[in-house]
């Protein structure tokens, strides 16, 4: 029998913010019970930190969105934050990104506002520890499922958030990522679609202006999706049999406007869609903030897939 990790209370919530939630790399094998599967908006930068503090792949972290969070140490802790630019500080001193840092008992750590990008991620060495449900811990809270409590919880004030105690050194590896490694968010991202089984049935003007736009991301956008502005496409199939909704399926509703589907998404839909976002892009679009331009570009699965798994052999998940 594997014995039960030891964890310890190390943060206290000094303020919540609008939403900060616990993601693990997700909860799969459920979606044939209607259960979605959760996990890190930005697959690319929740590894990246995890990495980083020294933890192995699936190590849950703090997806943080927007800002407005502050922490307390209750001890000296090792962290690391990636993806978009909060703004954070510890007692008012700005924190590099992209690298291990020490976060000292008592000091407060302050998640701001965006500067560049919509979500970062706040990894601790040794994890953040929940009782996983249904076999993680990401927190959907549309579900009710995962987080802190198991409840899928957002964060309030005063909560004592736990770490597993984690075991001697940091593993081997790089405590701060290479410049190419981190990503520039203000720039427009041209996205990777794999052309999907219905994307025939669109008419040529409509699949002309889905790769020839910049499209613009809406207010509407969210962990479930993001809906792009733009032309309106046509396609000849006005509905289908509901069918299995994959990570960045984009779909194309009746009036015409797409939406790239993310994390929180249903597990099942009868729009027609243009194919599917890699997962890389669809990292890429969930930092995209309102208003942003975004292009789509079509590959096939040959080069996302190698793309794909170079992205998976450095961090070597189990």
């Amino acid at each position: 029998m594997t014995a039960q990790r030891k964890t310890e209370t190390a943060i206290r919530v000094h303020r919540a913010g609008p939403l900060a939630l616990l993601q693990d790399r997700g909860r799969f094998g459920v979606r044939h019970l209607g259960v979605t599967q959760g996990g890190p908006a930005d697959l690319y930068s929740w590894a990246w930190a995890n990495y980083l503090a020294g933890n192995p792949w699936g190590t849950a972290s703090l997806e943080i969105t927007f800002g407005g969070l502050q922490l307390i140490a209750e001890r000296d802790l090792d962290i690391a934050i990636a993806g978009a630019d909060l703004g954070a500080t510890l007692d008012g001193q700005p924190v590099p990104l992209w690298q291990r840092v020490t976060w000292k008992e008592g000091q407060k750590l302050v998640v701001a506002s965006p500067v560049s990008g919509l979500r970062a991620y706040l990894s601790v060495r040794g994890g953040f520890a929940a009782e996983p449900v249904m076999g993680s811990v990401a927190c959907v809270s549309r579900e009710q499922l995962g987080g802190f409590d198991g409840w899928g919880s957002k964060l309030a004030e005063g909560d004592q958030l736990a770490i597993y105690i984690p075991y001697g050194e940091p593993a081997a590896g790089m405590s701060e990522a290479p410049d190419l490694a981190r990503k520039d968010f203000r720039e427009a991202p041209v996205l990777e679609l794999l052309p999907g089984a219905q994307i025939g049935e669109f008419t040529g003007r409509s699949l002309y202006d889905a790769f020839n736009t910049r499209w613009r991301v809406d207010d509407r956008a969210d962990r479930m999706g993001v809906r792009l502005l733009g032309p309106k496409l046509h396609c000849r199939i006005a509905s289908l049999i509901s069918e299995g909704i994959n990570l960045g399926g984009v779909q194309v509703p009746p009036d015409g406007q797409p939406i790239a589907l993310l994390n929180d998404r249903q597990t099942i839909g009868g729009y027609p869609r243009l194919g599917a976002l890699s997962p890389l892009s669809a990292s890429r679009l969930a930092q995209c903030l309102p208003g942003q331009e975004v292009r789509l570009v079509a590959r096939g699965s040959g080069p996302v897939l190698r793309e794909y798994r170079d992205f998976l052999e450095l961090f070597k998940p189990s």
